[in-house]
């Protein structure tokens, strides 16, 4: 046993050969506040060995103590030969000794540092007092007293380490232990993140247009299940609202897994089910279905449909036709989706080698990708398409068409601004990739100082207002959906600045990942100018799309006034003949007048989702091939 020993504070000096050489000014500080709280005791004895001159000794263990009592007797609190308590040892093992003091120590347990907190606060000890006792901070404690709000059958979970931190915290927003239990034994085990737990113990009322109630099939299949619904005698629609939140996570989960089990009777190798995207699930590996010859009579059936659907189409178009025949129609169209549906599938290599997720979409659709391989998995996936068959290979070049369709530049810079808004309102509702955009353009000017610019995100942080772009800023979807975005947060950010930093501290993860989409969302600028130096920027703009899944006719509609009256006769007449066909471009030959041939050609585009080469998304293979939007398919965004 080391037996203690009584030196004066002026008799201690550093140790040199003590691993730590640097202390912070404020943990200094924050550690002699703790030692004044105690009575001017410390709770750990310091360790020393023989200095160099007689009489005094050098500090191998307990520095940043020394600096603090050092400070106390500079501020006259103590005297300089102080009484110290320490431990002695031998000079040979002082490297060692003070290794093992820093490197092996273990933070306290956060529900111990709960309890100690809040046995201080019980004695009447405010906030202040109880970091200066422990020399942490504020927030630290505040934070750590918030668990108090917490059922302890979930604290006892989190000891068990069968929960998060992240997952505990979240419980802090409420408290109804008993709610809280429900709400954790009610959310299935992949959806148990904190956002999840927040949302459904703070959201008391589920309103009947929310995507998930609309998801699981309204009020009427979630009243069923036993939930209960409060309705507005105010609300001309009476549509109500869902009060059990976790039940509706509950009965959205149950949905998801029941299409998960008729999805692996396809034979994949997984299929995992999600109530959001999951994250970074466009950077997998991918399998596609390949090419299968009908059969005989299944080409037979097809051929029979579609002429079934023509004749019942001219009859509707030449106004003839019976009050059936749209019915008729749909149903023949089913039929003919339902058999081209056979012209390809997976090979068994995919099945045994793949999976599919099961997600709600942002829109709240029911979204399932097929083939996709993990990252562990993707050794046993053969390379496809190396020699790039059944893709244009790029090589080679075509004759110019003649005529060809002709955009100004001030229309490309209107019609890229569409884009921008676009774009700009789906990052900020997608922190998953905001986040990979932002590291992605903050990289390029970190790690690849001399690349050209490639991203489509101009940070830091540069804001290109759209309004100057747009020929009617008002009538731009995009741009008014953003703005409102942009109110909303501006209703939750402290009024003075000075209080950001400290406000985003205390936020939780989710709400500052938010933000950061919300922010990236800004930067983001694929306006194409008469002049530009963002060449490939502007061209990631399409990787940024893809990415997003942006479904630009959601945002953009082609008509006179967007598009027809702006372009010549001639890209009117390419357009059309483009969106539908060479017969609808004889129709706008015919007309004597300019004015006459844009109404014609807004009749026969309008609700076709043709959108003009500039405001278009490019497909993710054209985007590998380099190729620009002014190449994409004919109806890229209506494939979706």
């Amino acid at each position: 046993m080391t037996e203690i020993i009584i030196i004066a504070l002026n008799k201690l000096d550093a140790d040199p050969k003590n691993v730590r050489k640097t202390y912070s000014a404020e943990g200094v500080e924050a550690l002699a506040a703790n030692i004044r709280e105690d009575g001017y005791r410390l709770l750990q004895n310091l360790v020393v060995r023989k200095g160099d001159k007689k009489g005094r000794y050098f500090v191998t263990a307990g520095g940043r103590r020394l600096a603090a009592l050092n400070l106390l007797a500079e501020a006259g609190e103590i005297t300089k030969d102080f009484p110290v308590e320490c431990k002695e040892r031998e000079g040979a093992t002082a490297t060692e000794i003070s290794l093992a003091e820093n490197i092996m120590r273990e933070d306290m347990h956060p529900l111990d540092q709960y309890e100690a907190f809040d046995a201080l606060a019980k004695q009447g000890k405010d906030v202040a007092d109880i970091a200066a006792r422990f020399g942490t901070t504020e927030i630290i404690v505040r934070k750590r007293l918030a668990l108090a709000r917490v059922s302890p059958v979930l604290l006892q979970l989190y000891r068990d380490e069968d929960m998060s931190f992240a997952q505990l915290s979240a419980f802090t927003v409420s408290d109804d232990h008993e709610r809280q239990v429900t709400v954790w034994n009610a959310l299935p085990s992949w959806n148990r993140d904190g956002h999840s737990i927040r949302r459904a113990l703070t959201e008391e009322m589920i309103a009947a247009t929310d995507k998930r109630v609309q998801f699981i099939g309204g009020l009427a299949a979630y009243e069923e299940a036993g939930g209960a619904v409060k309705r507005d005698l105010f609300d001309d629609r009476n549509a109500g609202y869902a009060t059990d939140a976790a039940l509706v996570e509950k009965l959205v989960a149950e949905k998801l897994e029941a299409t998960a089990i008729r999805v692996r009777a396809e034979g994949w190798k997984w299929v995992e089910c999600s109530a959001t995207a999951p994250a970074g699930y466009h950077a997998m590996k991918r399998r596609y279905p390949e090419a299968i010859s009908l059969s005989e009579e299944d080409q037979a059936a097809l051929d029979a449909a579609q002429t079934e659907y023509d004749q019942l189409a001219e009859l509707i178009e030449n106004g003839v036709a019976d009050d059936e025949a749209e019915t008729k129609l749909a149903e023949v169209e089913k039929r003919i989706d339902a058999l081209n549906a056979r012209t390809e599938g997976y090979s068994p290599e995919a099945l045994e080698q793949a999976g599919t997720l099961v997600f709600l979409d942002y829109y709240g659709r029911l979204a399932i990708e097929r083939g996709f391989a993990k990252p562990d998995e993707n050794a046993e996936m053969e390379d496809r398409d190396d020699d790039g068959e059944g893709h244009p290979s790029g090589k080679g070049t075509e004759a110019p068409k003649v005529p060809s369709i002709n955009h100004s530049a001030a229309l490309i810079e209107d019609l890229t601004a569409h884009k921008t808004a676009a774009l700009r309102i789906e990052l900020a509702n997608n922190p998953e990739v905001a986040l990979v955009a932002v590291v992605h353009a903050m990289l390029l000017r970190v790690a690849y100082p001399y690349n050209t610019e490639q991203s489509a995100l101009q940070l830091s942080l540069t804001y290109e207002r759209l309004e100057s772009s747009i020929k009617d800023a008002e009538s731009c979807k995009g741009l008014a959906a953003f703005n409102d975005l942009a109110d909303n947060y501006g209703h939750h950010l402290p009024g003075n600045p000075a209080d950001l930093f400290d406000w985003l501290l205390e936020q939780p993860k989710d709400s500052v990942l938010s933000l950061l989409a919300f922010g990236a969302a800004y930067a983001v600028n694929a306006v194409e100018k008469k002049f530009t130096d963002r060449k490939k920027g502007i061209e990631q703009a399409n990787q940024l799309g893809h990415a997003l899944k942006v479904h630009m006719p959601d945002w953009f509609e082609t008509t006179g006034d967007s598009y027809f009256k702006h372009v010549n006769r001639t890209t009117i007449e390419l357009a059309v003949a483009e969106a539908k066909g060479g017969e609808a471009e004889l129709s706008v030959r015919a007309a004597t007048k300019k004015s006459e041939a844009v109404t014609i050609a807004d009749r026969l585009i309008t609700g076709s989702g043709w959108l003009p080469a500039p405001v278009r998304i490019s497909s993710p293979e054209q985007i590998d091939d380099g190729k620009s939007s002014a190449e994409d398919e004919q109806f890229p965004q209506a494939a979706e």
